[in-house]
């Protein structure tokens, strides 16, 4: 089968496009040379040269915190508009059999809670999430009228090597003896393992559905430094009191947006953030991978 992979140059493409070669014909769609089809679909519609079975829709903007409106912006473009010029080139080309979309948890709007399910609301209000939601919202309308089988899956955070993001910027914290923890690091964040992602295409693509994706074990910031830390042959990070954390982040609420921390960033740090995966293995099957077991950095 004919499998058609947007963003494959990006951290998760790199990580999941040798497992997926494994099961498909992968054509990848990017930025890069390297891309089959190398083009920016945020600014137009690829020219497609046939028709895929199958789309694995992973091209997207994340990670960044959008300090003006062009940036802000910049969401919409990727998120929203690439998914759209994207469609707009399989509706010329031929739709294919299955439609897989790579969103996020971050629909939720959610900073703590746990075990939050697909039935929850969908209340975020960055760019990055309300692009992500609309971009979901219009594919089930385009899928539904193309008979075309929708996967949406929302991972959690997701490990694998080199990540990027928060996980990225806590192996590098640790590697340049730059971290600190917090109340002991006791908060819990839902993982996913990114070949995971892999191993959840063929089962997306017979049924369908929205999906919470991430390991059933909720690893704490502790378990996450201590595998960080073994890897690197480092110490373990100290971890400050709370009450010496609250002081700074009193303090970082008076500085305003120059402050490395504030209360909101402390409770974000301090309290726990899980998702239910209970949906995706009862409806397909799927069973996570370990990620305390099984993450290796680099």
């Amino acid at each position: 089968m004919k499998l058609l992979f947007t963003g494959a140059s990006g951290f998760l493409g790199n990580n999941v496009r040798p497992l997926l070669e494994a099961m498909y014909e992968v054509t990848t769609v990017g930025l890069l040379p390297q891309d089959d089809y190398t083009v920016n679909i945020a600014q137009e519609v690829p020219e497609l040269r046939e028709r895929y079975d199958i789309v694995l829709h992973a091209a997207g903007k994340a990670h960044v915190v959008p300090k003006t409106e062009a940036e802000k912006q910049a969401f919409f473009d990727v998120n929203l508009q690439g998914t759209k010029n994207l469609c707009a080139a399989l509706e010329r080309r031929g739709f294919p059999r299955a439609f897989i979309f790579i969103s996020t948890v971050a629909v939720y709007g959610c900073e703590y809670g746990e075990e939050i399910t697909e039935g929850h609301p969908l209340d975020g209000t960055t760019p990055y999430a309300m692009s992500k939601r609309l971009a979901e919202e219009f594919l089930q309308k385009w899928c539904y009228k193309h008979n075309v089988i929708l996967g949406i899956i929302r991972p959690s955070l997701i490990a694998g090597c080199n990540p990027p993001g928060n996980l990225g910027a806590m192996i590098q914290g640790i590697r340049n003896g730059r971290y600190l923890g917090i109340a002991g690091s006791r908060a819990r964040k839902s993982v996913l393992m990114v070949q995971d992602i892999a191993s959840l295409v063929p089962l997306l693509a017979e049924k369908g559905g929205v999906y919470n994706v991430c390991d059933s074990y909720h690893p704490s910031f502790r378990e996450l430094e201590a595998v960080i830390c073994k890897q690197l042959n480092k110490k373990m990070p100290f971890s400050i009191p709370y009450w010496a954390a609250k002081c700074m982040a009193l303090v970082g609420d008076c500085l305003g947006k120059r402050a490395p921390v504030n209360s909101l960033k402390l409770k974000k740090i301090t309290e726990s953030l899980t998702f239910s995966n209970e949906k995706a293995m009862r409806e397909l099957g799927w069973k996570p991978t370990h990620v305390l077991e099984n993450f290796k950095i680099e």
